[in-house]
């Protein structure tokens, strides 16, 4: 049935994740209404609770700090239970009970409850990730970790060695993929991988690396993707900035030898185009715009198969991006697409701005991915869209290091979720033949296209960070969908950025591991130089 599992680690995630399954419930359909064309066996498990109701559940284990859940419980109204559990101590003295105050559930969940129809959520309502959660887990879904709270000041929870050291302890103890994972798996007939939410700059990233390491010694062959997700840091301390910095370095090292893929997500420190409008400081309003990227750009892997031009999985998406076998890395871009104004003939201001890196990006009005600029002949069906979520400011980290003035594209996956325009020039689906000789191979990318009608819903937990503002008078019909198009690359922007990274944190790393680091780094970023060349990109590092 094409399963795919998630796993949720960490604060950062758990937002992004919550935005995600809001998605996947708003895609059920009731009754007499159409089938939907979301297969939702892909991420959703039948079952029974305690007096026997059927019930319908993400396949998803949801791991956070003490504090970290909110007002979510582990026992919900689907399975519920009449007593406290009788308690399994041998001490035979008097025992004390603490309570902390409980969390008052927010008014948006109250509403759920109650079957009324939930406020306006805004950014000072929204203090936990489950304040705006629309469903149910079943109890082996909820995992608090204990050992760390979340937001403490006096330990808090965002150096590297705490996630590998919390993580060795726990696994030594309960092995938490035996316990936590495995019956998920187990439920699966034919599962198509592993998707993993996980902070990239925080102690997440180290409790991250050292489970995908135990997932490949248990599942050597299962795809593993990794969304690493990454807090806005403007405004940071120096110091802060540079710990998120190496727990980056370090999570690139060790997830490159494990995972399938992995996607970096940061916040572009460039301006936003003036149709998304996101509130850096709100972990909701960031996550949003992530979950918007994240569930386009895999939303190929849940259609259902009746549409095989257009259905795909985890592991052949992996093997299109990753045409050497040494590229996990991809870089992820986003666009919400405006429908084309036939008074505007196709043509509107910002065709001619630029994005993170600094190449012009795709007019709002032309025809999904069509590129806008003259490319050469080995890169014209790739495209650049207005947002980058790829950390394209690590390009910033080395002020000094002389850049390549294009990126030279290997791969690209290009998606369009929305309805139907002109198809482009890319060959849908298939990309270019590789049988045309190893030097043409290594000159022209992969360029694959996937497409839906399905528009990205615009649900009532999500902020409204899409807007129109130059056509006021207008509908708006961001009120409730809005077209996507999303591009995952392999590219040589990777060494760039992975050289400047090594460069501004190498020193900053203890001795023990930094020449180890440091060599692998390096390593990563002459994988994306084979089979290509550029004379502005010749330049050796000096560390």
């Amino acid at each position: 049935m094409r399963e795919i599992i998630t796993l949720q680690l960490g604060q950062q995630s758990n937002y992004v994740g919550t935005h995600f399954w809001n998605t996947q419930e708003s895609y059920f359909t009731y009754g007499s209404e159409e089938e939907s064309p979301i297969d939702h066996n892909v991420h959703f498990r039948p079952g029974l609770s305690a007096d026997g109701t059927e019930t319908f559940m993400p396949r998803t284990v949801i791991y956070d700090l003490k504090g970290g859940f909110g007002t979510l419980r582990k026992i919900n109204a689907l399975y519920e239970v009449s007593h406290d559990a009788a308690p399994s101590g041998i001490w035979p003295g008097q025992t004390v009970v603490h309570r902390q105050p409980p969390i008052e559930a927010s008014t948006y969940q109250e509403s759920l409850d109650t079957g009324q129809t939930p406020p306006e959520l805004s950014t000072s309502t929204v203090r936990y990730w489950s304040d705006f959660n629309r469903v149910f887990f079943h109890p082996k879904s909820i995992v608090q970790l204990n050992e760390y709270e979340l937001n403490s000041t006096l330990m808090p929870f965002e150096k590297w060695h705490m996630g590998e050291e919390l993580f060795a302890s726990l696994d030594k103890e309960h092995d938490l993929v035996d316990r936590d994972l495995r019956p998920f798996v187990e439920e699966a007939d034919q599962m198509q991988g592993i998707q993993i939410l996980a902070g990239l700059d925080d102690a997440w990233a180290g409790f991250a690396a050292k489970y995908v390491e135990r997932l490949r010694d248990e599942y050597g062959k299962t795809p593993v993707w990794v969304f690493g997700l990454q807090e806005p840091t403007r405004g940071l301390p120096r110091e802060k900035r540079l710990t998120k910095l190496v727990n980056k370095a370090r999570a690139l090292t060790e997830l490159n030898s494990q995972a399938s893929l992995i996607i970096p997500f940061a916040l572009p420190e460039s301006p936003l185009p003036d149709t998304v409008n996101v509130d850096p400081a709100s972990p909701w309003h960031v996550s949003a715009l992530y979950a918007a990227a994240l569930e386009s750009t895999t939303l190929y892997t849940r259609l259902r198969t009746s549409d095989r031009v257009n259905s795909t999985n985890l592991g052949n998406m992996a093997d299109l991006l990753n045409v050497f076998g040494k590229q996990t890395i991809a870089n992820v871009e986003f666009s919400p697409v405006e429908p084309k104004d036939k008074q505007q003939n196709g043509t509107n201001r910002f065709g001619e701005i630029l994005n993170g890196r600094g190449d012009r990006i795709a007019s709002l009005y032309s025809s999904a991915l069509d590129p806008i600029t003259p490319e050469p002949s080995s890169q014209k069906d790739t495209v650049s869209l207005d947002i980058d979520l790829s950390s394209p400011q690590d390009l910033n980290l080395d002020p000094g290091r002389r850049r390549q003035r294009k990126r030279h594209i290997f791969s690209q996956v290009q998606t369009y979720r929305g309805p139907k325009e002109e198809t482009t020039n890319g060959e849908q689906n298939g990309g270019h033949d590789a049988r045309d000789g190893d030097n043409i191979m290594r000159s022209r990318p992969k360029v694959h296209e996937y497409r839906s009608t399905v528009a990205f819903p615009l649900i009532d937990s999500y902020p409204k960070i899409f807007r129109r503002p130059h056509r006021p008078n207008l509908d708006d019909p961001a009120t409730t969908v809005v077209p996507i198009r999303t591009a995952l690359s392999a590219d040589t922007s990777v060494t760039e950025k992975v050289r400047a990274l090594r460069t501004t944190v190498v020193r900053s790393i203890g001795l023990e591991d930094r020449e180890t680091v440091g060599n692998e780094l390096a390593e990563i970023a002459e994988s994306y130089r084979e089979g290509w060349s550029s004379g502005s990109d010749d330049d050796d590092d000096d560390d």
